[in-house]
């Protein structure tokens, strides 16, 4: 179980480019961090070790594209995949799977709303895999309250 005090990471995985945000579970907020712009996921690891060594989060909850009935899908698939390299590559970090269906439309609605509100510019565009990436922590934070034990099915 990750420590109530740490920082989490939260991963919107893609094939050339993924989003990270990092969050709290003390607050149950996440904010969104510079998305990383991959050729493949061995580039990716990479980066994500730098974010891992700047954070030190406790965990990382990366989002799971299934279907809109549930089904796997080839982007699942590889959001497993990229799970399980994760925790193969630094095993002294737990790395959950959260279902993020909607996120992306979620996050382009709060970007669209901000814009229409002047607190947000086209160019923060750019930034919805990691805004998407909040929104799937903030998800897992809300369905994992603190005190409750993740069942051995949950994490990866």
């Amino acid at each position: 179980m990750p420590d109530f005090r740490a920082a989490l990471l939260g991963v919107d995985f893609g094939q050339r480019t993924t989003g990270f945000a990092i969050g709290h579970r003390m607050t149950g907020t996440a904010r969104p961090l510079s998305p990383v712009n991959h050729k493949n996921v061995d580039t990716l690891l990479k980066q994500v070790e730098k974010l891992l060594a700047e954070w030190a989060p406790a965990a990382v909850v990366v989002g799971l594209p299934l279907a809109m009935d549930g089904s796997e899908t080839d982007m699942s698939r590889r959001a497993r995949d990229f799970a399980t390299r994760l925790k193969r590559r630094f095993p002294d970090v737990d790395v959950f799977l959260h279902d993020e269906r909607l996120t992306s439309d979620a996050a382009a609605q709060r970007h669209a709303q901000r814009r229409q509100q002047g607190r947000s510019s086209r160019r923060d565009g750019q930034r919805l895999d990691s805004l998407a990436a909040g929104l799937i922590l903030e998800s897992w934070m809300a369905s994992h309250p603190a005190d409750a034990q993740i069942s051995a099915g949950e994490k990866h």
